[in-house]
């Protein structure tokens, strides 16, 4: 009994003390507009994003985020703009985030309409950069500046 409580607790640790990693994008349509996603929780602008599921690679992970969060499909990655696992990025839990560019094409539609209320391309000098969720005004940040991060 003893050896499967210690066995559970470390199962458990494992799962709860540990960061997730999740994928973010910096979605370019092809007359350079950058695309975000009003998010339902906060009220404010990200950059299309989630959470890695059991068997993706990041360009899967990516792929399905863009399209659930804006309808867009993926053309290809760009560059990487950036790692951020800094604890206290994301209020909700400790993430890392794998983040890139991307082309994209198609029609924006919100899919996860339960997660986002509003999707809308911008010219990069009107980004409401104040307006932003999370860290994705420094991923931003960092896209413009043309160096890739890891903090």
């Amino acid at each position: 009994m003893r050896r499967l409580k210690r066995f559970t607790f470390a199962v458990l640790g494992l799962l709860f003390r540990h960061p997730v990693l999740g994928t973010g994008v910096i979605p370019i349509l092809p007359d350079g507009r950058i695309v975000l996603a009003r998010r339902r929780d906060t009220g404010r602008w990200g950059l299309p994003g989630g959470m890695m599921k059991w068997g993706e690679d990041i360009t899967t992970t990516v792929r399905r985020e863009l399209f659930e969060e804006t309808g867009l499909e993926m053309v290809a990655v760009r560059r990487l703009v950036g790692v951020y696992s800094t604890p206290g990025r994301d209020p909700r839990l400790h993430s890392i985030c794998v983040v890139v560019a991307a082309s994209v094409q198609g029609r924006m539609q919100i899919q996860d309409t339960l997660e986002m209320s509003q999707v809308r391309a911008f010219r990069p000098q009107d980004i409401p950069m104040k307006e932003l969720s999370h860290d994705h005004a420094q991923h931003l940040q960092n896209y413009f500046q043309g160096v890739a991060t890891v903090a």
